[in-house]
């Protein structure tokens, strides 16, 4: 956890939430490291950063600020929560810009849970047991940003993924595609080599 100020902290969040989603061996808690570590930079962002210029705002989000959306993106500039309630408006089971349901349900957790469906859904878990706002409470926990990634992680069966030690599928499965593919690789050989001493 190169560059994190708090490893023991999450080791320890580590040894209670792994088991509870079967993340139990070398090669499937290397993967999720590897590919966790690269998603939230080393387990140091786990919000979503929606502090965009106007300028980023048309280039990132043309559908929904500039010109072809007929929204002006200069009243928006820098206003992550106002950005936020645009973006995430209507879908994820959102409920319109009004609700603030875009701000409340944003990117949470080591691999960004997102929407109101997501959140409820992680919620039901099993392993959780929480409505939706107990879950942005949670998310902001190293544990509950941890165990949102494993519930994701589980989501998606990597742990099969992760058993065969194929990075690139791991990482396409997190990632829709192979962005940050070198670091993820780095990332996973510095944990299979710590684990396996």
């Amino acid at each position: 956890l190169k560059g994190n100020k708090e490893p023991e902290e999450w080791h320890k969040a580590m040894v209670k939430v792994f088991p509870k989603f079967r993340i139990n061996t070398e090669a499937r808690i290397a993967g999720f490291i590897a590919q966790c570590g690269h998603e939230s930079n080393n387990f140091t962002v786990l919000e979503e950063n929606l502090n965009y210029s106007a300028d980023g705002l048309t280039k990132i989000f043309g559908k929904y600020f500039g010109p072809a959306s007929g929204r002006d993106a200069a009243a928006y500039h820098r206003q992550p929560e106002k950005i936020a309630n645009v973006v995430y408006a209507n879908r994820m089971g959102n409920g319109n810009e009004k609700t603030g349901h875009g701000w409340m349900f944003r990117g949470r957790g080591a691999i960004q849970l997102t929407g109101r469906d997501n959140y409820i859904a992680f919620g039901r878990d099993p392993n959780v047991g929480m409505e939706p706002e107990q879950v942005i409470k949670y998310l902001a926990t190293k544990e509950g940003a941890l165990a949102s990634a494993c519930w994701y992680w589980n989501s998606r069966n990597l742990n099969d993924v992760a058993d065969t030690g194929d990075i690139v599928k791991m990482t396409k499965l997190v990632n829709g595609g192979t962005i940050g593919l070198e670091d993820r690789k780095k990332h996973y050989e510095h944990a299979l080599a710590v684990l396996t001493g």
